[in-house]
């Protein structure tokens, strides 16, 4: 029985026919092409679908009706039939309509790239931060798409005794009802998270009064994140080579060397045509990219396409206002690299998260970006200057103190804690500016 219950999980939830349309009249953003069609591929896995067979057409002009047309409609439709399909998945947008009739032409269910990554993002999300988003993001696509769904409700159910038999009722139409009750929904979504920015923004504070600057990773889906995250700081973040693997922001307090704490953050990953919805709702997540001191852009460099992956991360990040700080591209997979030129510069850093290679280098990176002058010492202050321990505490990082013919402190501190006391400063030289060199 045990058996049986592993083979039904195990099962794939669906057969999916792949579809996309390539045209000179669509935005390039927007257009599907080989690429495309593998990532969506991909996704349908990371749904827990199979992919039973791909249609990429190519058309001057989309078809207003069935946005591929009605030959690409028979093909696909024999396609379903002969593959025992339970879906067809659309690589492009559709409109609420042309989602209707395919839906009835083909007689499965047509789905498009954004609810398919709605679906994954729903399934993958852990948090009640998570689960607010993507109910909220989720909501916000089903909203104009209510007409499509609700046609045979739309008769006005009004009081004039000239509507069709069964229309009488309250003055409101079915439609109209779901829009007030999913705007209502929407707007206690939007408030809760809110809610959530407020508890995120004072914990903020927080970190930036203990002066622990933040590092967020970024980068493409699958580029290796949350195995970079493990690498450096041992989290124990589930690891596994699929999209949207990560959803719920997971921070951790990295020690890069002895005088500098950073705490790292994991956000979720980027991808291309990712659904407007998801950039609006996610913004509570992503916020901490606005607020970061340091940007470690990860880039799958084993990927033929990493250069355009890593363009669309650029693109999101201008797009959450966060082009202004300070960002170290770090070229993750550098052992399965298959140019004979690592990329290698100001600000670059080739690492492998799994094998651990680059790490070392990529500290020394972050370190470097990170530095504000932070120095560890030993102070030897007087008794009566005692007073300066307190300033200590306050302003530096003390890790010890002994009391003999003077207070000696050993302490990380800071350019403002070094300042006040660097009279007592074992061995301090005031440092020279370069061009006294």
């Amino acid at each position: 029985m045990r058996e049986q219950t592993t083979q039904e999980i195990q099962k794939p939830r669906d057969r999916a026919i792949l579809a996309g349309l390539s045209s000179p009249r669509l935005d390039s953003r927007d257009n599907a092409d080989e690429e495309t069609m593998a990532e969506l591929a991909a996704l349908v896995e990371t749904a827990g679908g199979e992919v039973a067979a791909s249609a990429l057409q190519n058309r001057s002009s989309p078809d207003p009706r069935t946005f591929i047309g009605e030959g690409k409609v028979a093909e696909i439709k024999d396609l379903v039939r002969h593959e025992e399909a339970t879906m067809v998945i659309f690589d492009n947008d559709l409109s609420p309509s042309q989602m209707r009739v395919l839906t009835e032409e083909l007689g499965v269910q047509v789905l498009d790239r954004s609810a398919l990554i709605l679906d994954i993002f729903a399934q993958r999300a852990r948090t009640r931060e998570g689960r607010l988003q993507v109910e909220l993001a989720q909501y916000q696509y089903l909203l104009p798409r209510l007409t499509g769904m609700w046609t045979h409700l739309e008769r006005q159910a009004g009081t004039s005794g000239k509507g069709p038999i069964g229309s009488k009722g309250p003055g409101e139409t079915q439609l109209e009802t779901d829009r007030r009750h999913i705007h209502r929904k929407i707007d206690k979504l939007k408030a809760d998270l809110e809610e959530v920015r407020r508890i995120r923004g004072t914990q903020r504070q927080r970190r930036m009064k203990n002066e622990i600057p933040v590092a967020a990773i970024v980068g493409y889906t699958n580029a290796g994140k949350s195995t970079l995250l493990n690498a450096l700081t041992g989290a124990d973040i589930p690891a596994n080579n699929r999209l949207f693997d990560t959803l719920d922001t997971t921070t951790r307090l990295l020690t890069v060397s002895d005088t500098l704490d950073v705490v790292v953050s994991d956000t979720v990953g980027f991808i291309r045509k990712l659904p407007h919805q998801l950039v609006d709702a996610f913004k509570a997540t992503l916020e901490e990219l606005e607020y970061a001191d340091l940007l470690l852009h990860v880039i799958d460099i084993s990927n033929p396409l990493w250069q355009e992956q890593a363009a669309v991360v650029d693109g999101l990040i201008r797009e959450l206002g966060a082009e202004g700080t300070p960002c170290l591209r770090v070229y993750n997979k550098s052992d399965l690299f298959w140019g004979e030129v690592r990329p290698h510069g100001e600000g670059e850093v080739n690492i492998s998260a799994r094998t651990g290679e680059g790490i070392p280098e990529l500290l020394a990176a972050i370190d470097r970006t990170l530095d504000k002058g932070t120095r560890r010492v030993t102070v030897h202050l007087p008794y009566d200057k005692g007073g300066l321990l307190d300033l200590l505490y306050r302003e530096a990082k003390v890790e010890s103190v002994e009391y003999g013919s003077t207070i000696d402190i050993a302490a990380v501190c800071n350019p403002k804690a070094i300042g006040a006391v660097k009279p007592y400063i074992e061995g301090w030289v005031e440092p020279r500016e370069p061009w006294e060199a």
